[in-house]
């Protein structure tokens, strides 16, 4: 059974940071891409960041660059999202994403709320 689990979402003053993770089950991690998408009230699901199987190519939104940070360790099935200087406009459900070839699964989401 696939399980993508996310976790260390919550409420932040702006300014501050969180690192999201991603527990993944039922699959073989080290063969997908990871991503992180995110989705605002009211908005479409955004792509926040993509890492590759290996791990040897980023991909970032143009709003997050410098800011947020995509790693993995294939050790753990885990994928993390290292969000810093966090701003109002980065509250949203944030998903964990598994890509390969035609397979694609995502997690169950977690909330990012900035605000003081």
């Amino acid at each position: 059974q696939v399980q993508l689990v996310e976790s260390g979402g919550g409420l932040v003053q702006p300014g501050g940071s969180l690192r999201l993770s991603c527990a993944a089950s039922g699959f073989t991690f080290s063969r997908y891409a990871m991503s992180w998408y995110r989705q605002a009230p009211g908005k479409e699901r955004e792509l926040v960041a993509t890492l590759t199987s290996a791990g040897g190519s980023t991909n970032y939104a143009d709003s997050v660059k410098g800011r947020f940070t995509i790693s993995r360790d294939n050790a753990k099935n885990t994928v993390y999202l290292q969000m810093n200087n966090l701003k109002p406009e980065d509250t949203a459900v944030y998903y964990c994403n598994a890509r390969r070839w035609q397979y694609v699964y995502w997690g169950q989401g977690t909330q990012v709320t900035v605000s003081s």
